[in-house]
């Protein structure tokens, strides 16, 4: 199980910072999962997909960070610190940054399905498994989604 966890590593991260945004949270974020997976071990069922079962872990996390968020009124970074972020001249670098900015307006559902199934490729139950929503729901969130990123890239596509 361990081991499976660190190939996990780098698919996890992903996920964390397209819940959270920032490397630094998603850093903090992924720990906090792998800390409670190892720790609620006795909890997994054998039966079940170990990869739905630790990002579901990551997005309860995020959310209760959140919750712990609210009632502190504190944001880890402050909205000036990314004032002064520079562009890359280089196309492929701003494209992704276009993504990335279109994937940050999404709403957090539909940018959770976006993560787990178009990024992280889990299967659509996986994915409702990881989330606890029924295949129905990713199916939707997901659609919702994909035309509402389409929508904003068409868009910086046409400014370019």
């Amino acid at each position: 199980m361990q081991a499976h966890l660190c190939e996990l590593l780098p698919r996890l991260r992903r996920f964390a910072r397209a819940l959270a945004g920032d490397p630094d949270d998603a850093d903090d974020l992924v720990q906090v999962a792998l800390e409670r997976a190892l720790a609620r071990w006795a909890q997994w069922r054998p039966d079940g997909s170990l990869d739905a079962w630790v990002f579901g872990i990551v997005r309860n996390a995020w959310i209760d960070e959140l919750r712990a968020r609210g009632r502190r009124q504190q944001v880890f970074a402050p909205e000036e610190a990314g004032e002064h972020v520079g562009t890359s001249p280089v196309d492929g670098q701003v494209a992704a940054m276009s993504v990335q900015a279109a994937m940050s307006r999404l709403s957090p559902e539909q940018r959770e399905v976006v993560a787990l199934v178009l990024v992280e490729g889990l299967a659509y139950r996986e994915a409702a498994t990881a989330l606890d929503v029924p295949i129905g729901t990713v199916t939707s969130r997901l659609a919702r989604a994909r035309e509402a990123l389409q929508d904003m890239l068409e868009g910086y596509d046409r400014g370019r």
